[in-house]
């Protein structure tokens, strides 16, 4: 009697056995026969590397819209898979990580979470795959704070950009990490004209400075969390964080024929925090040239706080103006009013490296002394908000500056 052998398997059966195994075991048994070669690699049409994709915990990439809420146009089932895959062992363990590929790392990361199906409603409970997937390889916080090797000024960016977006580790909970991130909000020196006195770099380019970005983050949402030093908080709950970065888009809006695509029109709440000025001012000692560090000690003292404060406004949509570098997302303009004297006037637009930025002067009457300048964290209308900085309108040398964020808000469904 003859033994069959794996070869006189159907190759229905052989297919399923694949297609139900892990894609690094999938890539072994490829190398191992070349009949599993032909199978995996040798397939004239992608439907092999699309049911292998479709067969992973991760959202249907057909039903997913981008980061700015347009539809995607083009799936490459085999070579996004293999990065996530990729991405997923490096995380596992760090040491494996080529230098080449640690940008595309994280790249293929910030894709997961901004490539995603949007939620109809502010109250769907309908999370993004993606979401839960990347943030229960990142929870410990290792990824995104480690100092196994010197990162490039790209890799700096975008592993900044990818923990904002995560929001905060248990590592961010630790006092000297937070000492890091007050230090660089209230340093004056980091909020100059060559950065528009905003979160963007000092090339004058109008691109986001992510290691800003990051800072703020942290220092706003450790206001929002209550912190008892050596024990675990559950930082997701948090609605700084990545659980709330999905698009809000509802059925039947095409956010390229919308002009309103930022969701701009509504009830805000503003938040923001400021440090005592006095004590801003002695931070920033102004007899020190700028190639000498600041003493952060101050933010070590255990009664040093920031003052936290909220306000509610509406804003209302004036006009939008036609962008040519962005034809589908115009400029928006907004204004906002408060008891009928505080107004707002501000604008929406997208900057070169294609980030919502929002930009307001606020004041009394037709007397304007405040500024702010942020960045719209999550996808497109996410509930994640608006993160960045306030300072004047007069930016001189000691004005105050501090965080602000910006969150949309939504009636209650009865």
């Amino acid at each position: 009697m003859t033994l069959a052998g794996i070869s006189d398997l159907p190759l229905e059966l052989l297919e399923h056995v694949l297609l139900i195994s892990d894609p690094l075991d999938v890539a072994s048994a490829a190398q191992a026969t070349r009949l599993f070669r032909d199978l995996v690699y040798d397939t004239r049409d992608e439907h092999f590397w699309r049911a292998l994709y479709l067969a992973q915990a991760f959202d249907d990439p057909r039903s997913a819209v981008t980061y700015l809420g347009s539809p995607r146009t083009h799936i490459d089932w085999k070579g996004e898979l293999q990065r996530i895959i990729r991405a997923r062992t490096v995380l596992r363990n760090l040491e494996l990580c080529r230098p080449e590929e640690r940008c595309t790392i994280i790249q293929t990361l910030l894709d997961m979470v901004s490539n995603v199906p949007p939620i109809p409603f502010p109250d769907s409970t309908h999370q993004s795959r993606n979401v839960y997937w990347v943030t229960t390889l990142l929870r410990d916080g290792k990824f995104l704070d480690h100092n196994l090797w010197i990162l490039s000024e790209e890799e700096r960016q975008l592993r900044a950009c990818l923990h904002a977006w995560f929001g905060l580790t248990q590592r961010d909970g630790r006092p000297d990490k937070r000492v890091e991130s007050r230090a660089f909000v209230y340093n004056l020196r980091n909020y100059r004209q060559s950065n528009g006195y905003g979160p963007f770099l000092n090339d004058g380019s109008g691109r986001v400075n992510w290691v800003h970005m990051q800072a703020l983050q942290h220092v706003f949402a450790m206001m929002l969390i209550d912190v008892t030093e050596g024990e675990d908080v559950a930082f997701e709950i948090c609605p700084m964080s990545l659980s709330f970065c999905q698009s809000i888009i509802p059925p039947g809006l095409n956010m390229d024929h919308e002009s309103d695509w930022a969701g701009v029109e509504g009830l805000w709440r503003i938040s923001y925090c400021f440090f005592d000025h006095r004590e801003l001012l002695i931070y920033n000692d102004f007899n020190l040239s700028d190639d000498e560090p600041l003493d952060v000690s101050i933010f070590e003292e255990p009664e040093v706080e920031e003052t936290y404060d909220s306000v509610d406004i509406f804003f209302r949509v004036i006009d939008v103006e036609h962008d040519p570098d962005h034809p589908t997302r115009p400029k928006i303009n907004y204004i906002g009013e408060l008891d009928g004297n505080f107004s707002i006037v501000g604008h929406v637009k997208l900057t070169p490296d294609n980030q919502v930025c929002w930009h307001f002067v606020a004041g009394n009457g037709d007397q304007p002394v405040w500024s702010g300048d942020a960045i719209h964290m999550g996808n497109v209308r996410s509930q994640y908000g608006v993160l960045g900085a306030w300072s004047t309108i007069f930016h001189d040398a000691q004005d105050p500056v501090g965080p602000f964020w910006m969150q949309r808000q939504y009636p209650i469904e009865e």
